[in-house]
């Protein structure tokens, strides 16, 4: 029963975890702007702000609908991590682990969730897992 429900477990957490990355790089575009994230990021001295607020914005969008379709997920499921990393580094870990007081609690829920799926094979409708699939079948 195990192995029939892990696939569609990764698969919601995989949606979930998508959504909420970019929703995040959206808000960085539209909401905020990226001169206003830019600003936000030199506040809290992330080097090469104006230059780091386009590039995670992007990563957030681009990497959040990778997670969704289950593309890329070796690649794009580190790549948020570490920016998750980033972010307790320069924002979050001052306040402690507790989310309700601004701490590192939430980023780090989701530098941990965009490993587990980018080394899981994405479960049920992963693209990359459609790929797998094919390339092995070309091969035999």
């Amino acid at each position: 029963m195990l192995d029939q429900v892990r696939p569609y477990a990764l698969l919601i957490a995989r949606i979930a975890l998508g959504v909420i990355f970019f929703v995040h790089g959206w808000q960085k575009f539209t909401t905020m702007g990226l001169a206003q994230t830019a600003a936000f990021f030199e506040s809290v001295g992330i080097p090469l702000a104006g230059v780091a607020a386009p590039v995670v914005a992007t990563l957030e969008v681009v990497g959040g609908v990778a997670l969704i379709l289950g593309a890329a997920l070796p690649v794009f499921g580190p790549l948020l991590a570490i920016t998750m990393l980033g972010a307790i580094v320069f924002v979050h870990g001052a306040n402690g682990f507790s989310a309700d007081k601004g701490g590192y609690e939430f980023v780090l829920a989701l530098a941990a969730g965009a490993l587990a799926i980018a080394f899981s094979g994405g479960g049920a409708l992963a693209v990359d897992s459609l790929w797998q699939r094919r390339r092995a079948a070309v091969t035999v």
